[in-house]
C-alpha cells in the first residue's frame, strides 16, 4: 500500500530519455486493469519528440511541464457515448502511474482543457476519429535539484474518518 501513500506528481524531469522498452511494459502491466464490461475503451500514443512535447505543452493552464518530460503518454478514450468510459480511464490512469512508480519513474497527469484544446490536440497529433485526447501523463526520471514552488492547490489528506460514513 506504500506506493499508494506516498506522492507521486513530477514536474520537473532529468532530460534522460527512457528506453521503449520501459514504457512497452509500463504499458503490458496497465492493461490489465478492469473496465466495464471488458472494453478496454482506451490506446495510447507515446509522444518522445521535442516539438510535440513543446506543442502539447500549450494545451492547457498545467500543461507547460510536459515540454520537459522524456515522454508524454497520451491516453486515447473511446469515443462511444457510455458514462463509465470516463471512470474507466481513472482507472487506468492510476494503473499507468504506478507501473511508472515501480520503475522510480516520476509521473504527473495533465487535462486538455477546455474541450476545444482536445480537438486541437486531435489534429496535431492526427489521431483517429472515435478517440479523443482528454489527458496525457509525463513520464521521466524526476529531476532531485529543482523544487516545487508552494502550491496553490490545498495539500495533505483528510483523514479517512472525515472521508467514510457507516450505514
Amino acid at each position: 500500500m506504500r506506493s499508494i501513500k506516498i506522492p507521486r506528481s513530477t514536474r520537473h524531469f532529468l532530460p534522460e530519455p527512457i528506453p521503449r522498452s520501459t514504457i512497452e511494459d509500463i504499458i503490458d502491466t496497465a492493461r490489465w486493469t478492469g473496465s466495464a464490461r471488458n472494453r478496454q475503451p482506451w490506446r495510447f500514443l507515446a509522444v518522445t519528440t521535442d516539438a510535440l512535447r513543446a506543442e502539447l505543452s500549450k494545451f492547457g493552464h498545467y500543461a507547460g511541464h510536459l515540454a520537459e518530460a522524456p515522454v508524454i503518454l497520451v491516453l486515447l478514450s473511446a469515443d462511444n457515448g457510455f458514462a463509465d468510459t470516463e471512470f474507466d480511464m481513472g482507472r487506468i490512469c492510476q494503473s499507468l502511474c504506478l507501473a511508472a512508480h515501480d520503475y522510480g519513474l516520476g509521473t504527473c497527469v495533465t487535462t486538455f482543457h477546455p474541450d476545444d484544446n482536445v480537438i486541437r490536440v486531435s489534429a496535431l497529433l492526427d489521431l483517429q476519429p472515435g478517440w479523443l485526447p482528454h489527458h496525457a501523463i509525463a513520464i521521466g526520471r524526476r529531476d532531485p535539484h529543482r523544487h516545487r514552488g508552494p502550491s496553490a492547490i490545498p495539500t495533505g489528506r483528510l483523514p479517512g474518518s472525515t472521508l467514510l460514513t457507516w450505514a
